[in-house]
């Protein structure tokens, strides 16, 4: 393990500062470990109902608008019910993440080792390598739009993105299912702002984005030991992620109001959504990107269980360019394109090389 790495078991958000393009002034660690940190066990993760949007009139897209809304400018965080997906997609992805993980050699994964593209590195993490600052004990892939025979282009190639046939349908339909869910969400975000509700349709109409399959295999003695989280505590890059919630507990969220953490538990088959770093920079602020880890379970029996996770993080192309939406005032931020906005900051994680511009 790097010194930088080690040294990330006892670091702050506060101390990579420089990298963040929104204002940020929680603090905290990156993991868990032994800093005795205090816990929310008071607060409750708001459920919003999307079958409002999806499937209701004018007054209950208003409604639905308005509970997001508030949960997300408190929280940074709602739980979605009612839209619609069938929870076995979910179950079915689950065995697949397995299978991808532990079933391909590493030597076989490494050949997929992540690399920039556009903005998002994508592609394949190791475990304890899918930070420069953190041990991460989880081992992710990164699938953008890219690796999805999504769009009909004739040069679309399966094995130059996944390393055996058949993964590629099944998170295929994953991504599907979430893609009809990004128009719903930004529009209810936007009514919410008193913004038009399709400002961004075509921005987000065949956008980008990242499906990430993780891996955190069972915690041996010697992982529990370390204080090494399984995700570092962080805020995502991006303007939303739809995360279906998990078997497993680990998922904690930073309550900025009191500084203390909460302990997510949401129901089988709902998504959990958070608003990111873009969502912070276009609001102005008011949706903020809210800080989130995944920390080993209380229960011992947990710690030895696998935990699969498929968070969908939505981006914008990069030449996009992000700026404070109108009627907003008085603008934070000045506009500034995606890729410059979302290599600054992840170069955190990556090397300052990898920033552009």
């Amino acid at each position: 393990m790097s010194d930088r790495k080690a040294q990330g078991i006892e670091a702050t958000n506060q101390e990579f500062r420089r990298y963040d393009q929104v204002e940020k002034k929680q603090e905290y660690h990156l993991a868990e470990a032994q800093h005795g940190e205090a816990f929310d066990d008071e607060t409750r993760i708001p459920s919003c109902d999307l079958g409002r949007v999806l499937r209701g009139n004018e007054a209950d897209k208003q409604a639905f608008a308005g509970e997001l809304g508030d949960a997300l400018r408190r929280l940074g965080f709602a739980i979605l019910e009612g839209h619609g997906i069938d929870g076995t997609l979910y179950d079915e992805a689950d065995e697949r993440i397995l299978e991808l993980f532990t079933g391909v050699s590493l030597e076989e994964k490494m050949r997929y080792r992540a690399r920039r593209f556009g903005s998002v590195n994508q592609g394949y993490f190791p475990i304890k390598e899918t930070s420069d600052i953190h041990p991460d004990l989880v081992e992710g892939w990164v699938f953008c739009r890219r690796a999805f025979d999504l769009d009909g282009a004739p040069s679309y190639r399966e094995a130059e993105y996944w390393p055996r046939p058949g993964f590629e349908p099944l998170f295929r339909r994953g991504a599907q299912a979430h893609e009809r869910l990004i128009l719903p969400v930004m529009q209810s975000l936007l009514r919410a702002l008193g913004c038009d509700p399709h400002l961004y349709d075509r921005r987000l109409t065949r956008t980008n984005f990242g499906l990430r399959p993780n891996h955190y295999p069972p915690l041996s003695a010697a992982d529990e030991g370390s204080g090494a989280g399984r995700m570092l505590g962080h805020e995502d890059v991006d303007l939303f992620t739809f995360l279906p919630a998990s078997t497993v507990e680990g998922l904690q969220v930073f309550n900025r109001a009191n500084g203390k953490w909460i302990r997510l538990d949401a129901p089988r088959g709902s998504i959990i959504l958070n608003t990111g770093d873009y969502m912070q920079r276009i609001s102005n602020d008011i949706f903020p990107s809210t800080t989130h880890r995944v920390s080993p379970p209380r229960d011992a029996g947990e710690r030895r269980r696998p935990r699969v996770s498929l968070p969908m993080a939505i981006y914008l192309w990069e030449d996009e360019v992000l700026e404070v939406l109108p009627g907003l005032e008085p603008r934070k931020y000045e506009p500034i394109k995606a890729i410059h906005f979302h290599t600054r900051i992840t170069s955190k994680y990556y090397g300052d090389d990898y920033a552009v511009g």
